[in-house]
């Protein structure tokens, strides 16, 4: 079990976050960036998760900004009330927010990486392209990344997309790779949200080796 705690951005504005702390040595520190859904049972659960393999993990509540302690579920409401919160949020917000979370563990003298679900995965990708100082970014069906293909990123990138992912068609892929032809872009037998076992849409093969490759990007550039 992990633990809130409190991160300051640089424009002085404090938000929550879930801190989850391995055992014995880090291999590294990886920030996790949360879905519309807020910092809920299943990003603490993957926060947990990560820390289980070695990564002193932290999750920043993102939508503290417009909505503290913002956490629900997966039901079509909640998908209505997580599109409304994130309206309310510039995007330049959530970066500073994400650069918090960079900044405290990097503070600690662990090389950071940064991963992202949703619109976390859009936002891992501008953390790869706007933050200093981060060392790996694993993007998750980000469905903001085509719209800001222009940009470089500053370290390794690997991106997870689902076939079938209504939300994200084929051409946005085709975007992303005709911008970094060279980008590790994995596409899965699989819809939107395939990662998280919460939703309806959960394909465990695709989870799972989509976690393998994760895992294996944060092993060579972390530890």
């Amino acid at each position: 079990m992990g633990q809130m705690l409190t991160l300051t951005a640089e424009d002085g504005f404090h938000l929550a976050a879930y801190r989850a702390t391995p055992q014995g040595k880090p291999r590294g520190g990886l920030v996790v960036i949360q879905e519309i859904f807020g910092v809920n049972s299943h990003i603490k659960k993957v926060t947990d998760g990560f820390a289980a393999d070695g990564y002193v993990a932290l999750a920043p509540a993102i939508f503290d900004r417009a909505e503290p302690g913002f956490a629900v579920g997966y039901k079509q409401e909640d998908i209505e009330l997580g599109r409304a919160v994130r309206a309310k949020i510039p995007i330049d917000d959530c970066v500073k927010d994400v650069r918090a979370a960079v900044q405290a563990l990097r503070a600690e003298g662990l090389k950071v990486g940064v991963v992202g679900y949703c619109f976390g995965g859009t936002l891992a990708w501008l953390a790869a392209t706007r933050i200093d100082g981060v060392a790996c970014a694993i993007g998750y069906y980000g469905g903001g990344i085509a719209d800001t293909a222009q940009e470089r990123p500053k370290c390794p990138v690997v991106l997870h997309f689902g076939e079938t992912d209504q939300s994200i068609p084929k051409e946005h892929h085709q975007r992303i790779q005709a911008a970094h032809p060279s980008l590790p872009m994995h596409v899965y037998p699989a819809g939107h949200g395939f990662n998280c076992d919460e939703r309806g849409s959960y394909h465990e093969p695709s989870a799972t080796l989509a976690r393998r490759r994760t895992l294996d990007a944060l092993q060579r550039h972390l530890g």
